[in-house]
């Protein structure tokens, strides 16, 4: 049984973490540049650039760096089992950097009025769990 009550639908995907360095970097304060550039396969380290940017008003480099940290976080799910489709709990801390990659994404693209973006990110953030949207301030 999936962590969401689907009898039928995959278990969920729950990343290993091996983004831990690059998280524990960027709680102590870390650049998030240097730490994508030191981890660049780590989801967590672009989804801070981009949730700065959009704090600082940058919406399109925001967008790039948010799908690049969409990008590297479905590498990483597919290399764990995910076949596109399934549950992608929030509650796995490991799965936080890709959900926020998306999160981001979707407000990038809804500031710049990439509306189908925008509703494509939200869509997948309810497929992967219902609570992440409300999670990232989304819902």
């Amino acid at each position: 049984m999936t962590s969401f009550g689907d009898l039928l639908g995959p278990p969920p995907t729950l990343l290993p973490g091996d983004d831990d360095d690059a998280e524990s970097e960027l709680l102590n304060h870390a650049d998030p540049t240097a730490v994508a550039a030191k981890y660049p396969s780590a989801s967590i380290a672009w989804a801070t650039l981009a949730e700065g940017a959009l704090d600082e008003g940058a919406a399109v480099t925001a967008y790039a760096y948010a799908r690049t940290g969409y990008h590297r976080g479905l590498d990483q799910l597919r290399r764990n089992g995910w076949k596109g489709f399934g549950p992608v709990p929030w509650s796995h801390e490991p799965n936080q950097g890709f959900l926020r990659a998306v999160g981001a994404l979707a407000r990038a693209a809804q500031t710049i009025g990439e509306d189908s973006e925008y509703r494509r990110c939200l869509d997948l953030l309810e497929d992967c769990d219902p609570a992440a949207a409300g999670e990232l301030g989304l819902a």
